[in-house]
């Protein structure tokens, strides 16, 4: 399910406020520098607003907007949404991305020219997640024969590269909208028997046993406690790795999230959660695994964490 983990634009690269970690690897797009401002929009709103209608906060200073954080409701928001839809996060996840959300993010996602530079920005993060996917599952071996679960596959941008280079990809998402769609791309690109093998599912419903299960850019729809029951159950299905993508959580990008909130516009998208790497980390080894790698992904619009584990 595509998702834009993403915040502002500033004066400096995002990434400079974001801890270091040891023996991770940065994967930086860094960001032209601009002139001292803070571009503040809701995480899932920048999707669909353009540069002109994005709140334009001068002084690039985040600390001086902290107390209008308190004015916000976000979850009273999230409330409406799931009362609106007869449930709770998983409704509205499929809902959106049924209806509004899959007409927004066919257009992010593919190839049209028609779109804002916001939503140009998100393309370039969520390639950029993609791409270094790849590199971690191909830089010590082959992927022919491999068996990958893409949980989570939305238009296919991950699942078809994975095809192409052999792999046997089971790819699901919890919109049908986005399943189909992910299939007929993949059935122009590829040969029959290389086609992966397309269901409509939730994370939590899938089934069988794979050599690798990834999970990108999803997360952010899910609080953490439900995240921790997604995070083990993926784990269940993979026998040597799980490649997971998130925003990560920190002080300064749970304020910057908080600020977008005061101006949610007249579509909302799907409630969005950061999380700390230490409690996706922590939901991993309860269930027997450790992180092995770690990457990054910025731009101007876009932030991913992307992490690889295998068994301990």
């Amino acid at each position: 399910m595509p998702f834009a983990p993403s915040l502002l634009s500033s004066s400096s690269s995002v990434s400079q406020f974001l801890p270091r970690f040891p023996n991770a690897t940065r994967f930086n797009v860094t960001p032209r520098s601009r002139a001292a401002t803070v571009v503040a929009a809701s995480v899932t709103d920048l999707a669909g607003v353009d540069s002109t209608t994005i709140a334009v906060l001068g002084g690039g200073s985040v600390a001086a907007l902290a107390a209008m954080v308190s004015l916000t409701d976000p979850e009273r928001r999230r409330k409406l949404q799931a009362e609106e839809v007869g449930g709770g996060d998983k409704e509205v996840v499929r809902e959106y991305f049924n209806s509004t959300g899959f007409e927004r993010w066919r257009k992010i996602y593919g190839d049209t020219d028609e779109v804002n530079r916001v939503q140009k920005d998100i393309r370039l993060g969520h390639a950029k997640t993609v791409e270094n996917t790849m590199l971690m599952l191909t830089e010590d071996r082959s992927l022919a024969g491999v068996t990958v679960c893409d949980a989570g596959c939305g238009t296919g941008l991950l699942s078809i590269p994975l095809a192409k280079e052999g792999a046997i990809v089971s790819a699901s998402d919890i919109s049908a909208a986005m399943v189909a769609e992910a299939e007929m791309k993949a059935k122009a690109q590829l040969p029959s028997e290389n086609l992966p093998k397309f269901e409509v599912n939730d994370l939590e419903s899938l089934s069988g046993k794979y050599d690798t299960v990834v999970c990108l850019d999803v997360l952010i729809h899910y609080p953490q406690n439900k995240a921790d029951g997604m995070i083990a159950h993926l784990a269940s299905l993979a026998e040597k790795r799980v490649i997971l993508s998130f925003a990560p959580k920190t002080f300064y990008y749970d304020i910057l999230k908080r600020i977008g909130e005061l101006f949610p516009g007249p579509s909302k998208a799907t409630r969005a959660y950061l999380h700390s790497e230490a409690d996706v980390e922590r939901a991993l080894r309860k269930v027997g695994w450790k992180i092995s790698k770690r990457g990054l992904t910025t731009t101007q619009f876009y932030f991913s964490r992307l992490i690889e584990a295998v068994p301990m």
